[in-house]
């Protein structure tokens, strides 16, 4: 498994594409001042050995030293040794609703979005506890079993979207029957479903299911995403509005938020139900909420021991830079023998 120590060292890659843009700036100067001077002609035969492969290739080599020497900066780690680690805490689901409507922007910068940024937040408020992804619109489908890899989580999280179901619709019923199956814990009552959602439930008995849920020791927090005023639903292209939905009719969809199912759901599941509009308040109220609850000891396997490896990128780039310095601009004697790069002589 990969770490790396110090990310902001990446902008140093910057370096690059300037040193590759002062090249070509040079370059062309050259060209420029050198038509001044004398015609193509007469400049080869007063410059017989200059190359411009050699400087290109010089050029690499310098962009390959720094490109090391970057790296050496960020300081990437490798681990070495897995350890069963126990703690304590509670597993908890996340149910992202990723449905049509979820494009609509009522709330910035549209649904899904802000559904990912409430649940990346509350993830990165987590010590030990345990989660799982579902993603469910017409039909629902695990993204991520139960694991105590919150990079993992974030990672699966951020591919998220409303073009991964062909299955269109709101089955929260779905949703939560799939939940029951991620926990593996028949006597665990620390089972927490954390459904993010506008509400819009197709199917209309996710209530009741969400009882029986609450009979199995599932308690269910809603999140609403979205406002009472609503708003249409856009259709892009690469990024670009081209319409919004129509009803069969012709008229414009305005998609709105349902508290009322959100907050039907929660009742029937010993939840509560949190309007997602403030991403603080949410984070505050869900981990509020799990310190109340009792905690799980469980096992986990995990990395624990993390080596340095930035010494052979630093090797590399000082080599780079040592090639660099006795790197020739000039034609090579035997390399003209050998004519490799089609130059003329």
């Amino acid at each position: 498994m990969f770490r790396l120590d110090e990310k902001i060292w990446f902008w140093t890659l910057l370096i690059i594409p300037a040193i590759a843009l002062s090249f070509l700036l040079v370059q062309v100067w050259k060209k420029s001042a050198q038509k001044k001077f004398a015609d193509s002609q007469l400049l080869k035969r007063l410059s017989p050995n200059q190359s411009l492969f050699k400087s290109v290739l010089k050029l690499g080599v310098l962009c390959l030293a720094f490109a090391c020497l970057s790296l050496a900066l960020v300081n990437p780690k490798i681990g070495t040794k897995l350890e069963t680690v126990r703690s304590q805490g509670v597993d908890i689901v996340f149910a992202v609703d990723v449905s049509k409507s979820m494009l609509a922007e009522d709330i910035a910068p549209n649904r899904i979005e802000k559904s990912k940024q409430l649940v990346t937040q509350i993830i990165n408020n987590l010590a030990s506890d345990r989660v799982g992804i579902i993603a469910y619109a017409g039909k629902a489908f695990p993204q991520l079993p139960i694991t105590t890899d919150y990079a993992a989580s974030k990672m699966f999280l951020q591919n998220m979207n409303t073009d991964m179901m062909t299955s269109q619709g709101t089955a929260i019923r779905e949703a939560i029957e799939l939940a029951k199956t991620y926990y593996d814990d028949e006597e665990q009552t620390n089972r927490i479903l954390v459904i993010i959602s506008d509400g819009e439930d197709h199917e209309g008995d996710a209530a009741e299911i969400a009882e029986e849920a609450n009979e199995q020791g599932i308690r269910i927090f809603t999140i609403g995403v979205g406002n009472a005023k609503g708003g249409p639903i856009p259709i892009k292209r690469n990024g670009v509005v081209l319409n919004y939905k129509k009803d069969k009719n012709g008229e414009t969809v305005i998609t709105k938020l349902n508290e009322d199912t959100l907050k039907e759901i929660a009742a029937e599941a010993n939840g509560v139900y949190i309007n997602g509009s403030n991403t603080n308040e949410v984070v505050e109220t869900i981990k509020n909420l799990l310190d109340q609850m009792d905690k799980k000891e469980f096992e986990s396997k995990q990395i624990a021991d993390f080596k340095d490896q930035f010494q052979w990128f630093l090797a590399f780039g000082i080599f780079f830079l040592f090639i660099d310095i006795f790197f020739l601009e000039r034609k090579t004697e035997w390399l003209k023998k050998l004519n490799l790069f089609n130059e003329e002589f």
